[in-house]
């Protein structure tokens, strides 16, 4: 459809700021708002129609374009990161930027963002808690121990945070009282913690086990490195896998290929991009480091014995674990640094899991 009126919009948390542009006449009409997304529709209404509407990516989220959507104003979320502003331009204010978006918007060079459905940010919000959850306990323990190591009280066993390595916790003695308090305080927040963790993956499995999330977490969950909450985690983060033509446009968006600095005859090549999405990307990462280890081959028909998929999603599931495996084991057979080796597995990881989300077998 062809847009009469392009409208920016810069959008903060109490205000808005409105600039409508018309290609027709060049006219520039603009506004401010409180965050009210009728007011912002109601005004839209009396410009030349059709109009289509623009505003950044950022902390507003998706509920602005939500609502103008349902109040009749088409609206996109466009990707700051790919906005394509002027390296000479020293002046910024809402005003400007509301200006700026509206007539990118007209020449159509706005990168919009995947707007997921309220059940699919429901999801998102939930794995990225689980993932907080996780940091946070990470936090409590450095703490805990990094106290004790000030104190010179250092644990003697193999593995810790074990059962024997919490009591031996819980048996030390320290002199002074304000040190006990911290102690006391460091080992509660640490079970805090751990139960904030557990009531988020009980809430993770049942919802895992829906009919909406059931198939692809099944089938993410065959590959090895990836159990219920990374592969229900991956799933809530990407939404729609569909949207990606291909693999390596999977891999792409993840940030997973390498950059490149390439002119005329000479051809550079140098660290991953690191763009997209920075959870998926860290989890692929993780799990990729499970293909550095021994393993026991499975036959298509044991994944599917296992995880109850598809014949066809087992056989890409025994395929990426036999791959991978191969492909660590070469790639550190050469003598590459294991953390570079394992960037590369993960990035042949991204596109098995692109085949097994868009796989219906």
């Amino acid at each position: 459809m062809v847009y009469r009126t392009s409208i920016g919009l810069d959008v903060h948390a109490r205000s808005i700021s409105a600039a409508a542009f018309v290609p027709e006449t060049g006219e520039v009409e603009e506004r401010s708002f409180g965050y009210d997304a009728e007011a912002v529709a109601r005004w839209a209404a009396g410009l030349p129609q059709p109009a289509r509407a623009v505003y950044e990516s950022g902390p507003t989220g998706f509920d602005l374009k939500r609502s103008l959507d349902g109040l009749g104003l088409p609206t996109c979320v466009g990707a700051v990161s790919k906005m394509l502003k002027p390296s000479g331009d020293r002046v910024k204010t809402d005003r400007r930027d509301a200006v700026f978006l509206s007539r990118m918007l007209a020449v159509g060079n706005v990168v919009e963002c995947f707007c997921p459905t309220p059940e699919q940010e429901a999801a998102r919000d939930l794995a990225r808690a689980r993932a907080d959850a996780r940091e946070d306990l990470m936090r409590a323990k450095n703490l805990l121990s990094k106290m004790l190591l000030r104190k010179g009280i250092v644990y003697q066993g193999k593995s810790a945070w074990t059962i024997a390595h919490r009591d031996w916790l819980r048996a030390v003695e320290l002199p002074l009282a304000a040190e006990r308090l911290v102690l006391s305080e460091y080992l509660q927040q640490v079970v805090a913690c751990e139960q904030r963790r557990d009531r988020l993956d009980a809430a993770i499995a049942g919802l895992a086990a829906t009919d909406g999330w059931a198939p692809v977490v099944a089938r993410l969950s065959a590959v090895r490195g990836i159990a219920t909450v990374t592969a229900f985690s991956i799933a809530a983060e990407i939404g729609d896998f569909s949207r990606f033509p291909t693999a390596p446009a999977f891999m792409s968006y993840l940030g997973l290929v390498p950059s490149e600095d390439s002119s005329g005859g000479k051809v550079e090549r140098g660290k991953i991009t690191r763009t997209g999405n920075v959870h998926v990307r860290t989890m692929l990462v993780e799990a990729a480091w499970h293909h550095a280890r021994r393993w026991s081959p499975l036959l298509p028909t044991e994944v599917a014995a296992r995880s109850g998929i598809g014949p066809e999603a087992a056989r890409i599931a025994a395929e990426a674990n036999r791959r991978l495996r191969s492909k660590s084991e070469r790639l550190r057979g050469r003598g590459m640094r294991p953390a570079k080796a394992n960037v590369a597995v993960a990035r042949e990881l991204a596109g098995f899991v692109w085949a097994l989300a868009n796989c219906e077998g």
